[in-house]
């Protein structure tokens, strides 16, 4: 399985391009975090998306759920997709990232890595509904795991940075147009993973 040994055991690789990315490890302290994470996996409806590649339909290696206002909703396929309502905890945390992001987020997508055999391939979150230079806050809890980029233009520039339990990731404005972001399998033993994308949805 590919990965990227870039860093070292704790921290991220050198020349993370700051333009485009930021990375605080500590926004939610260990034990909130613990609980945060438990009550995202006993209480959250999680989802496993099937989406078609090529003429095949494949199931996503991870578990979804997305929530957000009610006007927040998603034209897929003809039909419309409506964001679950916001938790106490899910309205904690946006208010905390939304003075270091400089947004008002109107949703939030769940993404559940239950184990190493979970991830998200090389993509770039730009949806249509998401508009123009997006800026995306992200936010981990549990199992430490990698998150790699690497420029479109030149694969050989890549970078990786370890997202720890209770840390956020601003990704700014520039980095979906730009680069690709992915989670990789992992071979190690690894326990689960919630993480929290809060978007805008135009």
């Amino acid at each position: 399985m590919e990965q990227l040994a870039l860093f070292a055991e704790a921290g991220q690789s050198k020349g993370l391009p700051r333009e485009y990315l930021e990375y605080f490890p500590k926004l939610i302290d260990p034990s909130t975090g613990q609980q945060l994470l438990e009550k995202f996996i006993a209480e959250t409806p999680w989802k496993q998306q099937v989406r078609m590649m090529y003429t095949k339909e494949v199931v996503t290696p991870r578990l979804t759920a997305w929530y957000g206002d009610p006007q927040a909703y998603d034209y897929q396929s003809l039909r419309k997709t409506y964001p679950l309502t916001w938790t106490p905890e899910l309205l904690m945390i946006k208010r905390m990232v939304e003075p270091l992001s400089g947004v008002e987020f109107n949703s939030v997508l769940l993404n559940y890595y239950r184990d190493g055999n979970d991830s998200v391939a090389w993509h770039s979150d730009k949806e249509e509904i998401l508009g123009r230079n997006p800026v995306i806050a992200s936010v981990s809890f549990g199992q430490v795991r990698s998150f790699d980029i690497r420029n479109k233009a030149d694969h050989k520039e890549h970078y990786s940075v370890r997202l720890e339990h209770g840390s956020f990731l601003l990704m700014k404005a520039g980095l979906q147009e730009n680069w690709e972001h992915r989670i990789a399998k992992s071979m190690r033993p690894m326990g689960p993973r919630v993480n929290l994308t809060f978007r805008v949805v135009k």
